[in-house]
């Protein structure tokens, strides 16, 4: 499973991550929380106190809503940097499938952000990306939970956003459709 940046590194911690809904469940795009991202997307922020975190994510659009495996997702993303981000800035990213943690490790951030076509410096003031990412249609059906936490070569909190992500297994179709 790749893993493609946060919204500005982190509409990446969507971004390869794929159907981020709960199976059957409303597709609605209700939020439930102070904590959700604002826009059409299953993100959530870490906490509520967001005021000293260095980005302010404004909006985050999926499309389509919700991502499928084997579909290109298209991920539309602004914000506003408070203040640059240098070189040395890292994510510490957590994913689990299941009860399985698959990856726990800290990445660069400014690597990974090349995934969304950013470089370092990111200056402050405002941000977009539009991106898109083709998904691979082998993504094993199950429930994967995905937490990118953000900091400055300072240590200073960028920002946090997790996800639960959910892959439904799909009907072979074809020669395998039986009616019994």
């Amino acid at each position: 499973m790749r893993f493609s940046t946060l919204l500005f590194a982190l509409a990446a911690s969507v971004a390869d991550a794929r159907n981020i809904y709960r199976p059957n469940s409303d597709q609605s795009l209700v939020k439930r929380t102070d904590l959700d991202v604002p826009g059409q997307n299953p993100l959530q922020f870490c906490e509520a106190d967001r005021e000293k975190d260095i980005i302010t994510i404004e909006e985050v659009i999926l499309t389509p809503n919700p991502p499928e495996a084997g579909q290109t997702l298209r991920i539309e993303a602004t914000g506003t940097v408070k203040e640059d981000i240098l070189d040395g800035a890292y994510v510490n990213l957590d994913v689990k499938y299941g009860y399985i943690r698959l990856i726990r490790t800290t990445a660069d951030l400014c690597k990974e952000i090349q995934n969304v076509d950013l470089h370092c410096p990111i200056e402050k003031g405002k941000i977009s990306i539009i991106k898109e990412i083709d998904l691979p249609k082998e993504i094993p059906p199950g429930k994967y939970t995905v937490e990118a936490d953000v900091y400055s070569k300072d240590d200073e909190h960028i920002t946090c956003l997790t996800a639960v992500v959910f892959f439904n297994r799909k009907p072979l179709g074809g020669m395998f459709d039986f009616d019994l």
